[in-house]
């Protein structure tokens, strides 16, 4: 038993030598998995990877955001481009909206960001809308598609030339708004016998 006391530590420290006797040598520039466009990128404008933002509104509305990444292209004071961004919005009467989008750009000097590259709203009451362009504001649920939104509401499929969604000015309920050639082919729901 005593021998096991020498055994072992002779074999961990054979095993950990041929770490080292047996390692290559690793060119510093094959093992940055960055290319040189990507590095200049980084290096010129400011990068945060993964942000996670909580808050809520004046109206008490809870907010979140999280992207995959954020940047300040060239340094604009105010001005910022994320990329998969993930909103969640809560408001005070218990209704819950989801946004998601390929790319936003945040202006806080005008409180509004642009959301383009497959936006799409979800509603905890059924809706699931997807639009090329919307716009929404920063401190509060103000969110706008200019051009057209389709996808699927409680009562069937909906298409229209443009949606607003927006709360009350007295801080009430939250109204879903279309306009525009507005198309919604109803789709009964099957009766429980």
């Amino acid at each position: 038993m005593s021998w096991l006391k020498v055994l072992f530590p002779l074999t961990a420290l054979a095993l950990l030598s041929t770490l080292f006797l047996l390692s290559r040598v690793i060119d510093p520039g094959e093992a940055i998995p960055f290319a040189e466009k990507e590095i200049q990128e980084r290096l010129r404008d400011q990068q945060i990877t993964a942000p996670f933002f909580t808050g809520s509104t004046a109206q008490g509305d809870e907010l979140t955001f999280y992207a995959d990444v954020l940047t300040t292209p060239e340094g604009k004071i105010g001005a910022n481009k994320a990329e998969n961004i993930r909103v969640t919005i809560k408001t005070a009467q218990g209704a819950t909206y989801r946004l998601q989008s390929g790319e936003a750009e945040i202006d806080l000097t005008s409180n509004s960001a642009q959301l383009t590259n497959d936006v799409v709203i979800m509603t905890s009451n059924g809706y699931r809308l997807t639009s090329d362009f919307m716009t929404s504001g920063l401190s509060s649920l103000d969110i706008e598609s200019p051009g057209r939104v389709y996808g699927t509401a409680p009562e069937g499929t909906l298409e229209a030339g443009s949606m607003t969604l927006s709360q009350t000015e007295n801080g009430g309920a939250t109204q879903l708004f279309f306009t525009n050639r507005v198309k919604l082919i109803y789709k009964p729901k099957p009766l429980i016998e």
